[in-house]
């Protein structure tokens, strides 16, 4: 969540301000400093102790940023890799792609998604951008029922955001290892999908949604 000055257009030097920041931010996380202060991350990304503030507003609207960052990597992997199929191949391939993100650093990646659910008087932007991944995923809606189609594609991005979001609780709470999480989001996608899903392609819906047995 973000304060309404960390929502201005960034010149070209205060974003690599915020930037540099972030990255000072990232390495304190990476280090197991969760509870950092804002007067370690100024000394950190080597600026002044107003600099953060000034910048972002809060460590909550910072903590958000790093979110935004972890989505930026979601969108990219799916830009450049997703495949050929149809809504529901696309939808699986961002299932993989995102547990990807964030299995890839664990200690930060966990603090970052602790941090979410902190309260804040000023909403944030992480479902809306979540739900974005998953409607660029979805694209026309291949694979789904045409008689429900349009409902589909307008319910479902929100739901799969949801769904990831409620998967990742589980994981950030050490109650998921990094190898089950994306096999349990899939899961949930999979479930999801199933009440839009064209009848040709229920099966593999049904199939994905059965945890494998041990």
């Amino acid at each position: 969540m973000t304060s309404r000055k960390s929502q201005k257009p960034a010149s070209p030097r205060g974003e690599q301000v915020r930037q540099r920041i972030l990255d000072a931010a990232e390495r304190l996380l990476r280090q197991g400093n969760a509870e950092f202060s804002m007067r370690d991350l100024a000394a950190e990304a080597s600026v002044s102790f107003a600099t953060p503030f000034n910048q972002f507003g809060s460590k909550l609207a910072i903590m958000h940023a790093l979110s935004g960052r972890r989505i930026d990597s979601m969108e990219a992997l799916l830009s450049s890799g997703c495949p050929a199929g149809d809504a529901i191949d696309r939808v699986f391939f961002a299932t993989d792609a995102a547990a990807s993100v964030m299995v890839l650093e664990p200690v930060v990646n966990r603090a970052v998604m602790g941090s979410l659910g902190a309260p804040s008087s000023t909403p944030g932007t992480v479902l809306e951008r979540s739900a974005k991944l998953w409607a660029t995923a979805l694209d026309r809606g291949d694979g789904l029922s045409g008689a429900h189609r349009a409902e589909a594609l307008d319910i479902l991005p929100k739901q799969l955001a949801f769904g990831f979001r409620g998967v990742l609780s589980f994981w950030t709470a050490g109650e998921l290892n990094d190898a089950d999480l994306a096999p349990a989001a899939k899961r949930v996608a999979a479930t999801l999908m199933l009440g839009f899903a064209d009848p040709r392609r229920r099966a593999a819906l049904i199939q994905a949604a059965i945890p494998h047995a041990k």
